[in-house]
């Protein structure tokens, strides 16, 4: 409720400004186009509802970015998150005299807060204040932009719409600071004319000299109270901590075996900033991006458990019992930890994922292929040559293998690795891994049509092909990354692949996947092998020509 509010208030309050900097741009069509915008702006705002939701959430907003100083058991935080909250934070006392001059002027001393009566002020009577105005009205836009930013990065939509409103965020606020300008160097021409000047003050009513004294002083009593409440919650903060210390520190231990000494009920987050450890934290520990996520070791069983919006992000992200967001967990004992991703995690890393790609046992298909003498076919090619030749063969094999419902793992040298079942069934991803064969088979040969005139002779294909229970999940490092598998099995695989050449078949598949396949493969011959590293001996059928094989389920692969 805390979070939604803070968002809700916010949204408000950026709202507001965006509209008001909308009305200042039609300054630079006239001083007319300023005043009939400064109606709409108004019946939007100064109204009874308007106004009740405007100042309850600038008080509102305020009071939550205190309370949430007050939370905090470190103030070490990222230099965004730093920045956000010093901008915060000064916006009240820059803003407190406009406000006063304008709307409370307005309501109690019948002042026509007109554009006409603040651009006289900033341009003709004190232009020191104009330049007050100038600073508040860019630390408001600033502090609102990156609350903005930070709450939409998580959006999938955001990274695609980032250049536009990225510009639009740029061009609003100066075409607002230009209109502004503009308008108060007509008022200013407009201000020479005595007569001018004359129905102007009649207009408008200003305050007099006791009105002006008391909104100064009234200033001054609002600063004075920010910086007092300001200094209140510090000193609560600073209390609170001298009697959380009687209680004694606890330990949170990294898998680098590194411990930092908290007190109890500090964030694993808040240990790890305060310790200089990198933390992912997209979302600057809302509780919103799961990317700080760990997993807990020993002291699982004393953790407090995961509130309801916790529980919500680990659902979203189908984590595992002994998952929990650094941000959100408080020990109140000692415990072990293993930050899940890297501290470089992007938004990407919120997205909900299917529990392989965070690790898991499966038992798949694998497939490895490889180009037999490309070597020394290379060796009399120039490198742009062998570049074009391998992406040609990469570009067609990666088609065969995702036409049959596979996933390209990898490409190793010339060689091809790629996976078959994930998302299913072993015996479809046994199918599928034979069609995909056959289709490499089928499609090299129409390659090796293709590149006659380049190549000295065709090339040719090693394959094999083997299925067991491997590890499958994302590995790999920033944009390294990917799903991947590791086992026996994948070894088996690669191993399949290699002695195709000395059995001299084009494809050698293990009697697991050929069983399972519900291929006729009763005419190629079976034999048992021996594989090093690997113990006892695997039954495998080599397929000379890999089109020769018939499958029964083709075509629908």
């Amino acid at each position: 409720m805390i979070r939604r509010l803070h968002l809700a208030t916010g949204l408000v309050l950026f709202t507001y400004l965006l509209t008001h900097l909308l009305n200042h741009a039609l300054g630079l069509i006239s001083l007319d186009a300023l005043a009939v915008g400064r109606e709409v702006f108004l019946a939007f705002w100064r109204n009874p509802v308007g106004t009740v939701v405007l100042y309850g959430a600038l008080l509102l907003h305020g009071g939550l970015a205190l309370a949430a100083i007050y939370r905090r058991r470190r103030l070490a935080m990222p230099l965004w998150e730093a920045a956000q909250l010093i901008l915060g934070l000064a916006i009240p006392p820059l803003l407190a005299l406009h406000i006063l001059g304008t709307r409370l002027a307005s309501e109690f001393f019948g002042v026509d807060d007109s554009y006409i009566y603040i651009l006289l002020i900033y341009f003709v009577f004190s232009p020191l204040l104009a330049l007050k105005q100038l600073l508040v009205t860019l630390v408001a836009w600033l502090h609102g932009c990156i609350g903005m930013h930070y709450w939409l990065r998580l959006k999938p939509w955001y990274p695609r719409a980032v250049p536009y409103l990225y510009g639009a965020a740029l061009t609003l606020p100066l075409l607002a600071l230009l209109g502004f300008y503009v308008a108060g160097r007509e008022v200013a021409r407009l201000a020479a004319d005595p007569a001018w000047m004359a129905a102007a003050q009649t207009s408008i009513h200003p305050p007099d000299a006791a009105t002006v004294s008391l909104i100064y002083n009234l200033d001054t009593a609002i600063i004075v109270g920010l910086a007092g409440l300001l200094a209140a919650v510090l000193f609560a903060r600073w209390l609170r901590l001298q009697l959380t210390r009687r209680r004694g520190l606890l330990r949170i231990t990294y898998p680098d075996g590194r411990q930092v000494a908290v007190l109890p009920g500090t964030t694993i987050l808040e240990a790890s900033r305060g310790a200089g450890i990198p933390h992912a934290s997209v979302c600057g520990g809302r509780g919103r991006c799961s990317t700080c996520r760990v997993r807990i070791g020993a002291g699982a069983a004393h953790l407090p458990p995961p509130s309801e919006a916790e529980a919500a992000v680990l659902l979203r992200i189908s984590a595992a019992p002994t998952v929990r967001l650094a941000c959100q967990t408080r020990p109140t004992s000692d415990v072990e930890v293993t930050p899940l991703l890297p501290a470089t995690a992007t938004p990407l890393h919120t997205l909900a994922r299917v529990a392989h790609r965070q690790g898991e046992e499966r038992e798949v298909a694998i497939l490895f292929a490889d180009l037999r003498g490309f070597t020394t076919l290379a060796e009399h090619k120039l490198p742009y040559d062998v570049v074009f030749i391998l992406n040609r063969y990469f570009a067609t094999m990666g088609a065969a293998v995702e036409d049959a419902g596979g996933r390209i793992d990898k490409f190793i040298g010339d060689g091809v690795m790629a996976l078959f079942g994930v998302d299913g069934s072993i015996d479809a991803g046994c199918r599928g891994a034979l069609a995909a064969a056959r289709s490499m088979a089928a499609r090299l040969d129409e390659l090796n049509q293709t590149l006659a005139h380049d190549l000295p002779e065709p090339l040719r294909i090693g394959i094999g092909i083997h299925s067991g229970p491997v590890i499958v999940g994302e590995l790999g490092y920033k944009a390294a990354t990917s799903l991947t598998a590791v086992g026996d099995a994948v070894n088996t695989a690669s191993r399949l692949e290699a002695m195709s050449k000395e059995l001299g078949a084009q494809l050698v598949l293990s009697e697991p996947v050929a069983a399972r396949s519900g291929a006729d493969l009763s005419s190629f011959p079976r034999q048992e092998i021996e594989l090093r590293g690997r113990t006892g001996r695997l039954t495998v059928v080599a397929v000379a020509h890999v089109l020769d094989v018939r499958i029964a389920t083709e075509g629908s692969v």
